[in-house]
């Protein structure tokens, strides 16, 4: 029996409450991710696959229900206890790179693991490990500024990987690239998952979600459909991603 990453169960997410207008942006979602699975979420604006993302990164808090990563309830855990946990089991690459411009690539990078006191030289080592698998060795003492848009997003991903973390939650980290960097970026988080690592890809983009080998679609706070390309060509997937797409949407 595989084992689950990430275990979600009965989430609800409502915006003011208590006040004369409560919005329900997640209404009872369930779905668990395999170790070593490449799952995608799909949905609209305002389909609450944001609020969902938000979650699942510890980043906000469920109304009721649970959440499961690695084991470990979520709601369960302290504050410091959380950040901790944020740190070692989550890595995250964003749309928009979340660099700090004034610390080098090196340090960017190595930040996941300077926030765990893990001694300076096993550090050093695992920046080396990922740079290297990346490709972005060469640029290591460089600034975010003096980088492009490509290496900038190679470097997110390395900093999502240095801690060897359990899941890997990716929020539209293809929105902000051309087609060729888009690309090299998927394929860089097709062999990541190869080797194991479990992905959760929250996008909008069919070409991208083609990566994946499930696609769970989010509708007004609800999973609707779910789709897996078991054993279809990534070009073949993505004709059933936009053919399903055309039906989920009207």
């Amino acid at each position: 029996m595989n084992k689950k990453i990430l275990d979600v169960k009965d989430v609800t997410k409502v915006y003011n409450s208590n006040g004369s207008e409560p919005y329900e942006a997640l209404k009872g979602i369930s779905f668990s991710v395999d170790q070593g699975e490449f799952v995608g979420i799909m949905g609209a604006s305002g389909s609450g696959k944001s609020t969902l993302l938000n979650i699942l990164a510890t980043l906000d808090q469920p109304t009721s229900g649970q959440v499961m990563v690695d084991g470990k309830n979520l709601s369960n855990l302290s504050a410091n206890q959380m950040a901790e946990f944020r740190a070692k089991k989550l890595g995250f690459i964003f749309q928009d790179f979340n660099l700090l411009e004034n610390l080098t690539v090196r340090e960017n990078i190595q930040l996941p693991l300077s926030l765990q006191n893990i001694k300076a030289k096993l550090f050093n080592n695992k920046v080396q490990e990922v740079a290297s698998q990346l490709n972005i060795q060469d640029i290591l003492e460089k600034y975010p500024s003096q980088i492009s848009g490509g290496q900038k997003q190679r470097v997110s991903s390395a900093r999502a990987l240095v801690s060897d973390p359990s899941l890997i939650l990716g929020d539209e980290p293809t929105g902000a690239l051309d087609s060729q960097n888009a690309r090299e970026l998927l394929d860089t988080l097709n062999d990541i998952n190869e080797q194991g690592v479990s992905i959760l890809l929250v996008t909008h983009d069919p070409f991208s979600a083609s990566f994946c080998k499930r696609i769970l679609f989010i509708k007004d706070g609800q999973i609707g459909e779910e789709i897996k390309s078991d054993g279809l060509s990534r070009s073949e997937f993505y004709q059933v991603i936009l053919d399903k797409l055309g039906t989920f949407e009207q």
